[in-house]
């Protein structure tokens, strides 16, 4: 008997007991379904950081206060609270005045949340930060309407400001906000332009911002100190000369800050490498526990599917029994019954793929970003069928060793 009568006899089985089929296969989905659900957030997550690396500048790095490993225990933080001081304005002048290897050095300064009027609208708690006008090169910020603002305006600390969408659109629901004056924090600025919104990620809004020429901010919100710290931003030059960059940077500051050899830094620099690494360590082993817990599903769903083949060995033993009178070897008996296995567990398989698509959609439209990919599908569906082989395997080997006069003479 070759393969196609197998599979036919296999779906005629399974459609006969349409009932036993369905409730046999809601283990197998739920697994599948499962599984790829986590696979899918996971996968999402990793393109999601990889993309705002890339979208910041895969050849960017950013001086700070603090460092990763700074933040490793109470100890560690304790300890560079101490020791590190915050980034300054005279330090990013040292640097670019030093340095070979960078070619763009930019400023921001942590935001300020912050009341917005425009006469009787008002907009609470929005994050207003400053930036240097480099940041825009950067950081390659996308602009909607107007434009960023420049030096001269930074230099002379005037009072203008970038607008996120969501901001914009709130306080100018008809009409553009270019060149419309906004009062930030009891103060009266000019706006000069509107940022291409970004939507939402993980359920956080990207589009609520306000950004400043950075001397205004410093001049209308207390100075770059303590929560709203200053962090540099730079770009190498050319890509294979990235690292080398970095360590320039590192060194200049070192040297300005008065460090010596051998002393650690008093300062944190962090590459597109050292995210990825953090991610990487962070999310390693809860993704081997977040895809381990729904597998147990699935072996479950094997279970269950090995229990109804050994019943439907037992229901259907005159039947084989007959096959067998009629010259049915055992290899035809085993393989009738393994396909039968394993196609009842590809349809869980694949039905659960198309729910976790579903829940993916959804997923994807009001809380988190997912990615199926194709390979995970060929992979849920392979693993579901192969655990309906192996679940199988008893169950057809029991209906292969059947002598044919005793199944014959079965009810």
């Amino acid at each position: 008997m070759n393969f196609a009568e197998t599979f036919k006899l296999a779906i005629s089985a399974i459609w006969a007991h349409k009932l036993r089929s369905i409730l046999t296969l809601l283990g197998m989905i739920i697994g599948v379904m499962a599984v790829v659900v986590v696979v899918s957030l996971i996968q999402g997550f990793n393109r999601y950081v990889d993309e705002k690396i890339a979208g910041i500048g895969a050849k960017s790095y950013t001086i700070q206060r603090f460092s990763f490993e700074d933040w490793k225990d109470t100890d560690t933080i304790a300890a560079a609270q101490r020791r590190n001081k915050d980034i300054t304005l005279d330090e990013m002048a040292y640097i670019r005045s030093k340095a070979t290897l960078t070619d763009k050095l930019g400023a921001q300064a942590r935001s300020t949340r912050s009341q917005i009027k425009r006469g009787a609208q008002i907009v609470e708690e929005v994050p207003v930060s400053g930036a240097t006008p480099n940041v825009l090169d950067i950081e390659k910020l996308e602009v909607e309407d107007g434009r960023y603002f420049s030096e001269s305006e930074n230099d002379a600390a005037v009072n203008v400001a970038y607008l996120g969408a969501d901001v914009a659109k709130e306080l100018f629901p008809a009409s553009s906000p270019v060149n419309q004056e906004i009062t930030i924090a009891g103060l009266p600025y000019r706006v000069i332009g509107v940022a291409v919104a970004q939507g939402t990620i993980f359920g956080m809004p990207q589009d609520n911002f306000i950004h400043l020429p950075l001397k205004t901010y410093s001049k209308n919100f207390g100075g770059l100190v303590q929560w709203r710290s200053l962090y540099l931003q730079g770009t190498a030059k050319n890509d294979e000369q990235f690292a080398d960059a970095v360590d320039e940077a590192r060194n200049i500051l070192r040297i300005k800050r008065g460090l010596k050899y051998g002393e650690k830094d008093n300062f944190g620099i962090l590459t597109p490498d050292a995210i990825t690494g953090l991610r990487d360590r962070l999310f390693g082993t809860i993704s081997v526990v977040l895809i381990a817990v729904p597998s147990i599903a699935l072996l479950v769903g094997g279970i269950v599917v090995m229990n109804i083949m050994l019943v439907s060995v037992t229901e259907r033993t005159k039947e084989i029994g007959v096959r067998k009178a009629l010259g049915a070897r055992r290899a035809d008996i085993l393989r009738q019954f393994l396909v039968e296995a394993a196609t009842l567990s590809a349809i869980g398989g694949a039905t659960g793929v198309f729910l976790a698509w579903v829940i993916g959609r959804i997923l994807t439209a009001v809380f988190f970003p997912t990615y199926l990919s194709i390979i995970a599908v060929i992979i849920a569906v392979t693993v579901s069928g192969g655990i309906g082989v192996i679940a199988g395997i008893f169950p057809a080997w029991k209906a292969a060793r059947l002598d044919p006069i005793e199944a014959l003479r079965a009810d």
